[in-house]
């Protein structure tokens, strides 16, 4: 299985609608589609971010490590005082921050990425309109997946034991991914597809996927992340 640029930027198996834009000074310094980099002991990970400003105190925005495959990662946290800027990503493993200032034409941002431990440096540069997408509303899910499932991926010699929450909210699939080893840390599902027994899902967080089929009680699959898959079985909670 693919391992990020670092430990600390992804865990071994896991972790990890506004106008045109004419110029930066056309909408709230900050506001727009930025790419650039995180630079972690000397290498560099991939980066895109898209920040909107809703009003003035409220922002929007979203992340994607293309090299990991991560995408549709939500911002929380956002705030943009002047020329400081500081936002974090929602449910990644280790509340990855970012702390930055822009430069001057409001075309650059940069500043001090974390981690958990890790401690890095980010840059990105201004490029136009922000893409913000909507997160995908999901179909509801049958009765027989609702509720709390209980697995174990093992990857090279590791054993990371994982919670699977499945329910349906306002008649549509939710979800989240817990790893009892790393942290505890609550990751969204994304993409949540049924069709009869078979299940897929996405989780943006960490570029990972499952694809599985329910069977006596049981939901047996292959859980995938970048390059590398391994089998993942899954079985309901003792209550």
């Amino acid at each position: 299985m693919r391992r990020a640029v670092t430990a600390g930027l992804a865990a071994i198996a896991f972790l990890v609608g506004s106008g045109q834009v004419a110029s930066a000074q056309s909408t709230p310094p900050g506001s727009g589609h930025w790419e650039g980099a995180v630079t972690v002991q000397g290498k560099d990970l991939r980066v895109e971010i898209d920040l909107v400003a809703r009003t003035a105190e409220k922002w929007e925005g979203a992340l994607a490590f293309p090299d990991m495959n991560a995408r549709g990662l939500v911002l929380t946290s956002i705030a943009v005082r002047g020329e400081a800027v500081t936002f974090a990503v929602k449910g990644a493993p280790g509340d990855p921050t970012f702390k930055g200032t822009l430069s001057k034409d409001a075309k650059t941002l940069a500043g001090d990425f974390t981690q958990g431990p890790v401690v890095g440096t980010f840059t990105l540069s201004w490029k136009g309109e922000a893409k913000l997408e909507a997160p995908p509303k999901n179909a509801a899910l049958g009765k027989d997946f609702e509720g709390t499932w209980e697995g174990a991926l093992e990857v090279n010699g590791i054993r990371l034991r994982l919670t699977l929450t499945l329910a349906n909210v306002d008649g549509a699939a939710t979800g989240t991914l817990i790893s009892l080893d790393q942290g505890n840390a609550e990751i969204p599902l994304s993409v949540i597809e049924q069709t009869n027994a078979h299940l897929k899902f996405t989780v943006p967080a960490v570029g990972g996927s499952y694809d599985g089929d329910l069977k006596d009680g049981q939901l047996a699959g292959t859980w995938t992340q970048g390059p590398g898959s391994t089998p993942l079985s899954f079985k309901k909670a003792v209550k």
